[in-house]
């Protein structure tokens, strides 16, 4: 499954309106911390794929979404179940780390 790229455009209908639950990867290219953890949210979409959707914001490109969603670091990850936020996790993580809030909070 590949990772969904989030813009204002597909935010409301991939967010808000999804029937699984949604891990939103909020980075930006110049982020080192950002790449450190991309390789984790490849992983994590191909193990969870077709129980959670996966996608990402790029804050540059998208300042109003990271706005809406009052992120104020990067990376940040914000994970949605029925359209609303579970909750979120800032830095950088580590693949064990992120399958435990992935548990906690989609039961997934």
């Amino acid at each position: 499954m590949a990772i969904i790229e989030i813009n204002k455009d597909n935010y409301e209908e991939i967010v808000k309106r999804a029937e699984k639950p949604v891990l939103i990867d909020l980075w930006a290219p110049w982020c080192m911390p950002c790449k450190m953890l991309s390789p984790v949210i490849d992983q994590i979409s191909e193990q969870y794929e077709g129980k959670i959707i996966v996608a990402k914001v790029n804050v540059d490109d998208s300042p109003e979404i990271a706005s809406e969603l009052a992120v104020l670091n990067i990376p940040t990850l914000i994970f949605f179940k029925n359209g609303q936020e579970q909750g979120r996790s800032s830095g950088m993580l580590t693949k064990e780390a992120l399958e435990f809030h992935i548990e906690e909070y989609f039961g997934a």
